[in-house]
């Protein structure tokens, strides 16, 4: 479905400047964003992501991951094509990287009061924008939200964070949370690996944090790209900086994509970023897509369990109105 787009203004020669994410792309008449999903038609701006879903499931709040979001609570997820980004180990490739360049990417017609109704019918407190990347179907997404919070849920990110500033500015009040991929801590490797850049990433991860949005990070270790004692150190020493109760995802990393030929991620090395994450001074680490160790929730002073997880379901939970129930210790997060 077509719509005008937002985030763009009117260039010379019927191009335009589109600033919804960080690649700022200039395009001219008739040809596409490198997102592919955005059209320049005789210097307006419109997108093709808008009102077409190309995956919608129910899931537990746990898979995005978001662990101190409402645990235990489901959350409705929803993507459309596309992205802004090319990972050579993408898991979702074959809706992500669709192009309407190549030709329509069809999906099944939802609107946004529609996905709201199955949310609510499906007993979910939020709706999450997931599976590729939500900036990419940004329209889609805001106007969603904005209907979303009319009726008592929340909206959940699940973001490369390669959106503008200006994106974040608009989607602020209505965003409640947000798991943002850090995927390096080196440029060259976005740059090769992803076709993006590490510094707009870490100023979307500071921004979400200033405006109040919750944010849990999540780094896919890849056996030699990014599993260094020097490159996880450097990330978690990031995430400390900005605040030492954000939780860090360390997941394991499955051969896929253009990586087939890429060994999984040991999980001695899962392990070895847990204790990086925690040594440098994090209260919440997190073993991802590894069943047997780093799902647990413990209070950061008395150390007993707050959360104990097996897969993505809650076998035990004590919490209490943000709080831990042995020490009353504050818990960081989004419980009730």
């Amino acid at each position: 479905m077509k719509k005008e787009a937002l985030l763009y203004e009117k260039s010379d020669n019927q191009s335009v400047n589109c600033f919804l994410c960080s690649h700022h792309c200039k395009i001219s008449d008739q040809k596409f964003g490198f997102c592919g999903v955005r059209q320049n038609l005789g210097g307006a701006l419109f997108t093709y992501a808008y009102g077409e879903v190309i995956a919608a499931h129910v899931d537990p709040i746990e898979k995005k991951p978001l662990y101190h979001f409402l645990p235990g609570s489901n959350s409705f997820s929803v993507a459309t094509v596309g992205c802004n980004f090319r990972c050579e180990f993408c898991q979702n490739w074959e809706i992500s990287q669709c192009s309407f360049r190549d030709g329509p990417c069809k999906g099944t017609e939802f609107l946004p009061i529609d996905i709201v109704n199955e949310a609510l019918k499906n007993k979910c407190t939020s709706i999450s924008y997931t599976y590729t990347e939500p900036t990419i179907f940004f329209e889609y997404a805001y106007e969603t939200a904005k209907l979303t919070k009319e009726h008592g849920l929340k909206n959940i990110f699940v973001t490369n964070g390669y959106m503008s500033a200006e994106c974040l500015e608009l989607i602020k009040p209505y965003l409640d949370a947000a798991n943002v991929d850090l995927k390096f801590f080196k440029e060259e490797s976005y740059r090769n690996i992803c076709a993006g850049s590490l510094q707009p990433v870490l100023n979307s991860i500071k921004l979400m944090k200033k405006m109040g949005i919750w944010v849990e990070v999540t780094t896919l270790i890849i056996p030699g790209q990014n599993d260094s004692d020097e490159e996880l150190r450097a990330i978690a020493d990031f995430i400390v900086g900005i605040d030492k109760n954000m939780p860090w995802h360390v997941s394991r990393f499955h051969p896929d994509y253009k990586l087939t030929q890429q060994h999984a991620t040991p999980e001695a090395t899962l392990e070895k970023a847990v204790a990086i994450g925690k040594k440098a001074g994090l209260e919440f680490v997190y073993a991802g897509n590894v069943y047997g160790f780093g799902s647990d929730t413990s209070c950061p002073i008395c150390k007993k369990y707050l959360i104990k997880r097996e897969g993505f379901n809650i076998l035990e939970y004590n919490i209490k109105q943000g709080q831990c129930l042995f020490c009353q210790e504050d818990i960081a997060g989004v419980f009730e």
